[in-house]
């Protein structure tokens, strides 16, 4: 895989969604990224729109409280709740859309996953692995345009690292 690429498999069958990217960057630091709120509000957020954190406590029970925000200040809330933290190796999640208090809206899809960091011979590599419960839910997080939202964060993340603004 290219440094350079977000690879995105979508498997129906198994109702799942893996994302893979390689960084030239230590895990230390890729960790970090995915982890400090001051760090993902300068990338979780396919621009035009931008990540714009509400709360966030990354321990086992906490959770990222986050609005995307749009061009035209329009927001879209979501929460990420930590289910399980091995440092600098992986953390085990639920995704979901929510209102601006973290309740969880039950018509979007919600999804349960990890991001796993491996060291690589050039820097670091993260799979982000996404489950739902039902094939429906993973189509509509396709139609609602993940692939390309991903992989236009995944970039920036990718800049960030490479002009050091991190």
């Amino acid at each position: 895989m290219s440094a350079n690429t977000t690879q995105v498999v979508k498997d129906l069958k198994e109702k799942s969604v893996l994302v893979s990217r390689e960084f030239n960057a230590p895990v230390a630091l890729v960790w970090r990224a995915f982890t400090e709120s001051e760090i993902l509000d300068k990338w979780w957020g396919p621009a035009p729109w931008r990540a714009e954190t509400k709360f966030q406590d990354f321990s086992v029970g906490g959770y990222w409280l986050y609005a995307m925000v749009g061009p035209e200040n329009q927001k879209h809330w979501g929460r990420m709740n930590y289910l399980s933290i091995d440092v600098h190796k992986n953390f085990h999640l639920e995704d979901a859309f929510c209102d601006e208090n973290g309740t969880v809206n039950p018509e979007l899809p919600v999804s349960k996953g990890s991001n796993v960091f491996t060291t690589t011979a050039t820097g670091t590599r993260v799979e982000f692995k996404m489950n739902f419960s039902t094939e429906e839910q993973l189509q509509k997080i396709i139609e609602m345009g993940f692939e390309q939202g991903i992989t236009i964060c995944l970039e920036q993340l990718n800049q960030l690292i490479l002009h050091s603004q991190i």
